[in-house]
């Protein structure tokens, strides 16, 4: 099978790229057709261009039967760095992203120390221009220390460039800051993060409350605990006016509460994770510590409602989900492992794999939940092809099979219970700001 080369910061540092007969989606434009793009001095400069318009420097890709789409967007992928560097580095996350078809990310702040101050902020920023690789943008914390007691220099961390505010994977349950914070973010624009979650009712849980559950006799992490969370958040969000983000809704209760305040009009947007959608709480009779994630793994039912959410909207995204963890940490007994699944380099071969191919999602609809709409949320400039806009685009090789294994992933942990799975469908370029920065071959 092939195995991904190098993503050298300094390969492909020509000024202009041609991709010739690829199929085109970009649902910013309602565009889906074959053609050919030209990338000019890290810039779109054209769709379709005259032969007469391409300089001859250009470099050229042959990409017929191959799918051309803006680079994808995720939302809150965990860097580890700093504090965490046995599970992740921003380098080895930046690399797992490009490999995933990611050419941005923004990460979250649950690093230690937790990045709740403008230094913080500078720090990843200055490491992610060092490693030159995906564009990583920073969530930086709701709260000091992500302790939801007193809110953190909500001002220094927007001026230092964090494009949201989140303690997540922590929830919010400070219902006071949370107000506090959805009103001070008004000033700067930014959204609030939230994951929703009541942690009384979860504490000690390890699975989705259900008969699974108590066949196999693990804590229950009930269904409620997140319905109850979400409609907090939606009632304060409809007082304050603010910009609120859930960021991985997985129950047909928070469907429900969500449909209703779209339906009035309330100014919210909700991510749901891959594994959410791909897996179910039948998975944890395996005892595989893989699927131990937060939010659990869910019955059918709950994965039928947020299919739904996706094709009418409800639901504006799809996540990554990334939460690496080192080999150490995931080889305990299943009450004391850590949540979490890596999974930048597998989400979009697992859209493409499990929803895309099944009929689930249409392409364009996939697309838009990867890469338009998560740019949206934190109003970066990304997830389009409009000529004058950056040159970070993905090309897909929709029918490439390839078996996950180690060496075919970048990142720096491998707690995903997809080794030895065989999956259809893959990035297997990715520039970003015009220059390739990665190919698999």
């Amino acid at each position: 099978m092939s195995h991904p080369a190098s993503a050298l910061s300094g390969e492909g540092r020509e000024r202009a790229w041609l991709i010739e007969g690829a199929r085109m989606i970009d649902p910013s434009q309602n565009l889906d057709r074959v053609g050919r793009l030209l990338m000019v001095d890290g810039e779109i400069a054209a769709i379709d261009p005259l032969d007469g318009d391409i300089p001859a420097y250009a470099k050229r890709v042959s990409a017929s039967d191959q799918i051309l789409i803006p680079g994808l967007v995720d939302l809150g992928a965990e860097l580890g760095e700093p504090g965490r560097e046995e599970d992740e580095t921003i380098l080895s996350g930046a690399l797992a992203a490009l490999a995933g078809g990611y050419t941005s990310i923004a990460c979250m702040p649950n690093t230690d120390p937790p990045i709740d101050t403008a230094a913080a902020v500078e720090f990843v920023r200055q490491k992610a221009a060092r490693a030159d690789r995906c564009r990583v943008y920073v969530i930086g914390c709701v709260s000091k220390d992500r302790v939801g007691v007193e809110m953190a220099e909500i001002g220094s961390l927007v001026e230092a460039g964090a494009v949201a505010l989140s303690d997540a994977p922590r929830p919010l349950e400070n219902t006071a800051l949370l107000r506090r914070a959805l009103e001070y973010c008004l000033m700067f624009d930014r959204p609030i993060l939230d994951r929703p979650e009541v942690i009384s009712l979860t504490h000690g849980g390890v699975m989705h409350e259900g008969l699974t559950q108590l066949v196999l006799g693990l804590a229950p992490l009930p269904a409620e605990a997140e319905d109850l969370a979400t409609a907090r958040d939606l009632r304060m969000l409809e007082t304050t006016g603010g910009r609120l983000h859930l960021t991985s809704i997985s129950t047909a209760g928070s469907v429900e509460l969500l449909r209703r305040s779209k339906a009035r009009g309330v100014r919210v947007t909700a991510g749901v994770r891959i594994t959410n959608l791909c897996f179910d709480d039948q998975n944890l009779r395996t005892f595989d510590a893989n699927y131990k994630v937060n939010p659990p793994l869910r019955d059918q039912v709950h994965i039928a409602a947020c299919l739904e959410a996706l094709r009418d909207g409800t639901v504006d995204l799809i996540s990554s989900g990334h939460q690496p963890c080192s080999l150490e940490k995931k080889m305990q007994e299943l009450d004391n492992v850590p949540f979490g699944v890596t999974s930048l380099d597998t989400a979009l071969s697992l859209v493409i794999s499990r929803l895309i191919r099944p009929g689930h999602l249409s392409w364009a609809r996939a697309i838009e939940c990867m890469s338009l709409n998560p740019a949206s949320v934190i109003n970066i400039d990304a997830g389009t092809l409009r000529v004058g806009k950056p040159g970070d685009v993905t090309l897909i090789d929709p029918e490439q099979r390839w078996i996950v294994e180690p060496a075919a992933l970048r990142s720096r942990s491998r707690n995903t219970p997809l080794l030895g799975e065989e999956l259809t469908g893959r990035a297997i370029m990715t520039w970003v700001g015009g220059q390739r920065k990665f190919v698999w071959a």
